[in-house]
């Protein structure tokens, strides 16, 4: 399955929005990245494929009942790392720094991290999305202190350009325990 494309849909309840999942899988051919409840008692979902398939689905959660929907999202033209960053399964060699974005919602960090890998060589180590994290979000990544640093940059102006930007870190030389906490 072509992988180029993420939707990122929100629901208001927990009960429709896990019914609206289960449309939205049957009616096209994308991954499931994230399905899970955030507070206070919303829903949010993350799948991947190609655009149109991303579309159908998100289309059929509209059908099924856009009442439902707080936001929805279609991101596409991802750069191929972001996918098995979603779901911390990145396979990565230890760098010279690490960098760290936090943003306030699940697809800003997911652009984020897209701005971040296609601005420098870097290796994206996960995007982790809203889960105990009381909706926020944040990406690590790592390389060369300099590639980290443009990287991180990157990434927050363009968080930055939706105003919800938490905060950014760059570690350089970082402590030796710090990667067993990422992986």
């Amino acid at each position: 399955m072509t992988q180029n494309a993420l939707g990122v849909i929100e629901f208001v309840s927990i009960a429709r929005g896990v019914e609206a999942l289960d449309l939205m899988l049957k009616s096209a051919k994308v991954n499931l990245y994230v399905a899970t409840p955030l507070c206070p008692g919303k829903f949010t979902v993350v799948i991947g494929g190609d655009v149109a398939e991303v579309e159908t689905s998100l289309n059929s959660a509209l059908a099924f009942g856009e009442d439902n929907v707080i936001d929805k999202m279609i991101i596409a033209n991802l750069h191929p790392s972001v996918f098995p960053a979603l779901n911390a399964t990145t396979e990565f060699e230890i760098g010279e720094a690490i960098g760290i974005i936090e943003t306030w919602s699940i697809s800003s960090a997911i652009l984020a991290a897209d701005a971040a890998a296609k601005s420098a060589n870097v290796q994206l180590i996960e995007i982790r999305v809203a889960r105990g994290l009381g909706g926020k979000s944040f990406v690590t990544l790592t390389g060369k202190v300099s590639a980290v640093t443009s990287a991180v940059e990157a990434g927050a102006a363009q968080a930055a350009k939706e105003g919800i930007l938490v905060g950014t870190s760059v570690i350089a030389s970082p402590h030796p325990d710090i990667w067993g906490v990422l992986r």
